[in-house]
């Protein structure tokens, strides 16, 4: 296992320097799972806050851009790309979230961010119908670009 970055010597956490890394196109797709009902996935449509999944694009991809100031050790990344994308499946609806950029360190992090607030605001649209809403499965599913190259999820 390689030592990690984020800690010194001393074993003091601190921000990695990525000055010296080639500025090249990286890529990351992460999910989330939303365990719904099935009474719930019917009156999505009826929703009346509006479209839980609509809302829930617009709030991964802001979610996205605000990594950095979420996350204290992620540097501030020139974003070339967020999408959000959800599918209903029987048990609920997967959030699927990538990110890209051209710079210096990766956009997992970011990609890992709005899935996860994506996922989350489809509860909160969702909270009036459900109680028993379930967020699961915040994963990479898969990056490409930098030193470490590319890399998917079995």
């Amino acid at each position: 296992m390689n030592k990690l970055s984020h800690y010194d010597d001393a074993g003091q956490a601190h921000m990695v320097d990525v000055s010296a890394k080639s500025q090249t196109r990286r890529e990351a797709v992460a999910e989330a799972f939303v365990e719904l009902s099935a009474q719930t996935l019917a009156a999505l449509p009826q929703n009346p806050k509006g479209n839980p999944l609509e809302v829930a694009r617009f709030a991964g991809i802001q979610a996205a851009k605000q990594t950095s100031t979420l996350i204290p050790m992620c540097h501030p990344l020139p974003l070339s790309y967020v999408d959000i994308a959800t599918e209903i499946e029987p048990e609920g609806i997967r959030v699927r979230a990538t990110a890209a950029t051209v710079a210096g360190t990766g956009v997992e992090m970011e990609a890992m961010t709005a899935a996860s607030i994506a996922a989350l605001t489809i509860y909160d649209m969702t909270k009036a119908l459900d109680k028993g809403i379930r967020i699961r499965h915040v994963q990479l599913i898969a990056k490409s670009g930098g030193k470490s190259g590319s890399w998917r999820r079995e």
